[in-house]
C-alpha cells in the first residue's frame, strides 16, 4: 500500500506569516496522523521561512507514524537528521534561495559527495532517498551509490497531466520500473493533487510513500483536514481487481 505522507511546510508558512502559534502545528501534526496520514514531512530550509528547526525537535515526539525530513545535506542539516533520527531522510538539491523543490540531483555531478551523505545517514540507521527527475540514468546512479529509495520529482506530470495524461506519466512509468528492477524503493512528490494522483497510483502501484503539501493543505481550507486526508488515501486505494 502507498503511503500517504503529509508535508507541513505551509502549516508553518502561514504561522510564521502573523507570529505567534497559530495554526499549532504540532497539533496539526497530531490531528493528520489521527485523520490516517501514515506520515508526516517537513522541509526545514536556511531562511527558516517556514519548518524551523526548533520546529523539527517539537514534532520529534509527535510523529508516531514516519517521519520524512527533507532537505539540502548541508552540515548544518546532517547534524539535525544525527540528533533527530527520523524514519527517513530525502536529500534535496535546493538552492538556500529557492522557492520551492524544482528539480531533481544530477547524480552524475555530484556522486561522491552523495554517495558519502547517504553512507553517513545509513550509518546512523536512518533511511535514505535522493530526490530526482524521471530520468533512467539518475535512476542507475541512484542505485549505484547506495540509497534506499528515489523520490520522483512529479512537477512536470502534474504540468503535463491535462494536456495529455498518458504522455504525462510515461517517463516515470519507466523510471519507476527500472527502480524496482534495481531493488529501489520509489517515493513520489511535487505538485500532486486530486485530480492527478490517481492515475499517477494507478500506473505506479508500487509506489512506497507520497509526499503531498500545498495541494492538500489549500484542499483542507475548502474541505477541512479530515475529509481532505480521505480523499487524498482514497486516490492511493488498490484498483478492483476485475472477475
Amino acid at each position: 500500500m502507498t503511503k500517504l505522507s503529509v508535508n507541513v511546510n505551509k502549516v508553518a508558512t502561514l504561522r510564521n506569516a502573523r507570529g505567534g502559534n497559530i495554526p499549532d502545528l504540532v497539533q496539526v501534526v497530531t490531528d493528520c496522523q489521527l485523520f490516517g496520514a501514515e506520515g508526516i514531512t517537513v522541509h526545514p530550509r536556511p531562511d527558516q521561512r517556514h519548518i524551523r528547526y526548533a520546529d523539527v525537535f517539537d514534532l520529534q515526539a509527535k510523529v508516531y507514524t514516519e517521519f520524512n525530513i527533507e532537505g539540502n545535506p548541508t552540515p548544518e542539516f546532517i547534524t539535525l537528521i544525527g540528533r533527530i533520527r527520523p524514519a527517513q531522510v530525502t536529500l534535496v538539491p535546493d538552492a538556500h534561495d529557492a522557492i520551492t523543490s524544482d528539480a531533481g540531483w544530477d547524480i552524475v555531478a555530484h556522486r561522491d559527495f552523495l554517495t558519502d551523505v547517504v553512507g553517513e545517514f545509513q550509518s546512523m540507521g536512518v533511511r535514505t532517498s535522493i530526490f530526482i527527475n524521471a530520468d533512467p540514468e539518475m535512476v542507475r546512479m541512484a542505485s549505484q551509490i547506495g540509497t534506499d529509495r528515489i523520490e520522483l520529482y512529479t512537477g512536470p506530470y502534474a504540468g503535463a497531466y491535462h494536456t495529455n495524461r498518458e504522455t504525462a506519466v510515461t517517463p516515470f512509468i519507466e523510471a519507476a520500473t527500472l527502480a524496482k528492477k534495481l531493488g529501489l524503493g520509489v517515493n513520489a512528490g511535487h505538485d500532486l493533487n486530486l485530480e492527478n494522483l490517481a492515475w499517477l497510483h494507478a500506473n505506479i502501484p508500487w509506489l512506497k510513500e507520497v509526499s503531498i503539501g500545498h495541494s492538500l493543505i489549500s484542499d483542507a481550507l475548502y474541505m477541512g483536514l479530515k475529509e481532505t486526508i480521505k480523499a487524498y488515501k482514497n486516490c492511493l486505494k488498490e484498483p478492483l481487481m476485475e472477475v
